[in-house]
């Protein structure tokens, strides 16, 4: 786990991308695999902690909302961003991806955290899926 040691303010999927990309191009291998992070928030969406969650395979992480929902509870965030890079390079959201994030919607709704934003990373590219109006077909 990463806590963030000055104030750094999430206020968009850009910052979001440069923050995880540099993350991961300081890990080995670490394009092979898909890393699942969670990007915990106050609220003044600043962040309180980072949290790699999940490491799956070329196409998948596996991912469950008590584990993405744990430490923001323990540390009193108001919201989270969760963020993964595909391997592929395609930023475009998989089936499973838009489930995965309507589960996380709907649990951060019953505990009371909000899902402000799920970006996918590739190596140059990211895709926002609070911007590109996902999010907001999801049921809370």
């Amino acid at each position: 786990m990463i806590v963030s040691q000055k104030r750094v303010v999430a206020n968009s999927p850009e910052k979001i991308f440069k923050i995880i990309r540099s993350i991961l191009d300081a890990q080995v291998n670490n394009e092979c695999q898909e890393h699942f992070y969670i990007i915990g928030l106050n609220n003044k969406n600043v962040i309180q902690y980072i949290d790699l969650i999940s490491i799956g395979t070329v196409n998948e992480a596996l991912v469950h909302p008590r584990d993405v929902f744990r430490e923001a509870i323990s540390r009193n965030c108001v919201s989270i961003i969760v963020c993964h890079n595909h391997p592929s390079g395609n930023v475009q959201p998989s089936t499973n991806d838009l489930q995965t994030t309507e589960r996380l919607v709907k649990a951060g709704g019953i505990v009371g955290i909000i899902v402000l934003d799920h970006v996918i990373i590739s190596e140059n590219d990211f895709n926002s899926l609070g911007e590109s109006g996902h999010l907001n077909k999801m049921e809370v």
